[in-house]
């Protein structure tokens, strides 16, 4: 089951024996396609293809290249307003985009729809690599923790999504009965509660800005005894859960939780469901409860 970071849309098949026969029929696509187009700003110009067949990967930079060099000779302007880096964010994007099954086959698009993951500089201060999920993850959901904001973190050791929320300076309260560490132990911003995140509850009801949940926990009972419970009640206004797919079917999990009856179409909007860059095998479900 694959998760895309980039869904090509209106796409056109294209095929060559050699280097050169792919490169110049991805420039006639191109050149055709921009007629009476006005391109004055930076345009995604982005080349990639999958891990197979052996060998793919040096076959696409090197078209990549050549069809590069045929732009400049062509059109010089567009093609030093060119990034080969895919755009960010969530939503269309427009640019060129080509993408490789084979030594002789690629299809090309002009326009793209962007499900927002990126690839997330470290923070030498951070306590482990889940960090980089979270600091994904704020992209995906189109906003952060601010300075003043509460999290609640449950299953925060050791202390990753914590430390996170804390250097933007929200109030953290980190549920764990196991210990923080790096830049999280002793932070000012996070109250370290050792408790068991399945029993933890607000006090008094008072809600949370956000909630935090990366358990490494079946699917089922994280959504069944946090995520319903916490969106039912409103004890939080916004929210970033990592589901663990382990053995569970992935078809069937998304399919639950796209269903009806599932606690985030009756408690939530705005719900994104990725397979971020920095996730293994498991997704990020980011979304607003309903007031």
């Amino acid at each position: 089951m694959a998760y895309p970071h980039l869904i090509l849309r209106s796409v056109a098949a294209l095929q060559g024996e050699s280097v050169n026969d792919l490169s110049r029929a991805i420039f006639v696509f191109f050149a055709a396609s921009i007629e009476g187009e006005r391109i004055e700003g930076a345009w995604p110009c982005v080349f990639g293809g999958g891990a197979e067949p052996e060998g793919l990967g040096p076959r696409v930079r090197s078209v990549e290249d050549a069809f590069a060099g045929i732009l400049k000779g062509k059109f010089g302007r567009l093609a030093r307003l060119a990034s080969p880096a895919a755009p960010r964010g969530v939503g269309p994007a427009r640019g060129l985009f080509v993408w490789f099954t084979d030594f002789g086959r690629a299809f090309a698009a002009r326009e793209a729809w962007r499900n927002g993951q990126r690839r997330m500089a470290d923070d030498p201060l951070a306590p482990s690599r889940s960090y980089l999920k979270i600091e994904e993850a704020y992209g995906i959901l189109g906003c952060e923790p601010a300075p003043g904001e509460s999290v609640c973190d449950l299953g925060a050791a050791p202390g990753g999504w914590s430390y996170s929320a804390a250097k933007r300076g929200a109030r953290v309260v980190a549920v764990d009965n196991g210990p923080l560490k790096g830049g999280a132990l002793g932070h000012p911003q996070i109250d370290h509660r050792r408790e068991d995140a399945f029993g933890f509850a607000p006090a008094d009801g008072a809600p949370f800005d956000w909630l935090f949940c990366d358990l490494v926990e079946s699917p089922h009972h994280v959504l069944g005894s946090i995520v319903g419970p916490w969106l039912a009640r409103r004890w939080c206004r916004r929210f970033v859960v990592n589901l663990k797919l382990g053995r569970v079917d992935p078809i069937a999990l998304l399919g639950e939780l796209g269903s009806a009856r599932s606690p985030l179409a009756v408690h939530a909007s705005g719900v994104r469901i990725r397979h971020l860059y920095h996730d293994r095998d498991e997704v990020t479900v980011t979304g607003n409860v309903r007031a």
